[in-house]
């Protein structure tokens, strides 16, 4: 047995594909562990209606953030695997520049259009009165929450890769962390939502710095500047569906959240956003392996090594499929002592968190197919495949959290997950005869 072990971890470590991806998930695991901590003292401590509150917000600035960023953060690391594949990474520094410009006029346009739609309207929508001034703190300091996303993928196509994934996972908390325990003492807890919206101030001005740093560290080394410069126009051609397919996904995320809201108030919201939480466990696999292997893809794809393409899908597949069925198994069989941990309210979410699992883990068999149309210039494919997924999950939601609340929208979510990881995974195979799943 021993002589097993050391055999796997002598594999592991020849293979920097497989060692990277499990420094990645140890990195994720410790921003999920801060996560829950989080999540644990404001469940023992703060009322359902607060925390409610501000996990709307949180999916507030994902649906307007996936708006704003224009889908910059993914594009990033698709120009970077072309420009790598050209030996033109020169052309980065300007790229970025010309990113951030794009971020900052559109979070400029999310403002005023919020502005124009006005208190009454959004008031009346959700049978809330106190909600405007609230949307209005959040769309005001939305631009410096894109920053911070943008940024955090740029030192990850940077191939500063840990950091990414500190930002990602652990600093973006550590405001809401301490504001909250600050809050908690001095019984102001009402201020939650304003805690975590000022804390990607800091972190955007800190996230530039570095990404400059990172930039002047590297500076031209083994690259030459693109003889054609890329253009703004080129830049959105190449973004905007990126960002349209980001939306969707946060729209197939966020519509249950968005419904639960309107129809059952914010308790519900809090009790089913624990599930979400729950979920991301499986989404913090998946998404460790996809962040290893895009850049890699664009970068395979675009030299033509299909060899080695097919085997960076196979591998990926096969990491995320065994990796998250255990996770499943676990979260199903003992979902009533883990929800009792948050506090005995939280119990009623408990069938939502099977259905979500196993929905999840049902996704996971088809791999890092999120990814794999994005990074080989499929933008608009994936982004109409995409635009139906969200539609179908609209009308799901909407029909049926009136009827039964948080279990029609974890149901919703996973018939539309299903249904658009389904026919991307056909349209591959068709395409490229690459087989993204689970073989």
């Amino acid at each position: 047995m021993f002589k097993l072990i050391l055999f796997y971890l002598h594999k592991i470590k020849e293979n920097p594909f497989v060692l990277q991806s499990i420094k990645i998930m140890i990195l994720r695991a410790v921003g999920v562990i801060t996560l829950f901590g989080l999540t644990l003292f404001l469940t023992k401590n703060y009322d359902p209606k607060i925390i409610g509150q501000y996990d709307f917000i949180r999916t507030y600035l994902l649906i307007l953030g996936s708006i704003c960023i224009l889908g910059t953060d993914q594009s990033i690391l698709y120009f970077t695997g072309m420009l790598k594949s050209q030996n033109q990474l020169g052309e980065l520094k300007r790229i970025y520049f010309k990113m951030f410009f794009l971020i900052f006029i559109m979070s400029l346009l999310c403002l005023i259009s919020i502005m124009v739609v006005g208190k009454e309207t959004i008031c009346f929508y959700f049978n809330d009165s106190k909600l405007y001034g609230i949307i209005l703190k959040a769309t005001f300091l939305l631009f410096f929450y894109c920053i911070t996303i943008f940024n955090t993928e740029v030192l990850r196509a940077l191939e500063s890769i840990y950091i990414a994934e500190l930002f990602r996972n652990t600093f973006k908390y550590l405001s809401v962390i301490i504001g909250s325990i600050v809050l908690f003492y001095i019984q102001e807890e009402f201020y939650l939502v304003e805690t975590f919206l000022i804390g990607f101030l800091f972190l955007s001005i800190i996230s530039t710095i570095m990404v400059f740093s990172v930039f002047n560290k590297n500076g031209n080394k083994n690259s030459k500047k693109s003889e054609n410069e890329i253009s703004y126009r080129f830049i959105f051609l190449k973004s905007y569906p990126i960002a349209i397919s980001t939306m969707a996904i946060f729209l197939l995320m966020s519509f249950d959240v968005i419904f639960l809201k309107k129809f059952k108030g914010n308790e519900d919201v809090a009790f089913y956003a624990l599930a979400g939480k729950l979920m991301a466990l499986l989404l913090v696999v998946m998404n460790s392996v996809n962040i290893t292997i895009s850049p890699k893809i664009a970068e395979q794809f675009f030299s033509e090594k299909r060899a080695e393409l097919k085997k960076t899908m196979r591998s990926s597949a096969r990491m995320i499929f065994f990796t998250s069925i255990p996770i499943v198994l676990f979260f199903c069989f003992f979902s009533e002592r883990i929800l009792g941990f948050f506090g005995e309210k939280y119990l009623v979410a408990k069938e939502p968190l099977i259905i979500l699992m196993i929905g999840q883990g049902i996704c996971s068999f088809f791999g890092a197919v999120q990814v794999y149309l994005n990074m080989t210039g499929r933008q608009k494919t994936f982004q109409v495949i995409l635009i139906f997924a969200v539609i179908i999950n609209f009308f799901l939601n909407k029909t049926l959290i009136p009827i039964y609340g948080m279990n029609g929208a974890a149901f919703s979510y996973v018939v539309s997950m299903f249904l658009w990881n389904l026919v991307v995974t056909i349209i591959v195979y068709k395409k490229d005869k690459i087989t993204v799943f689970l073989t």
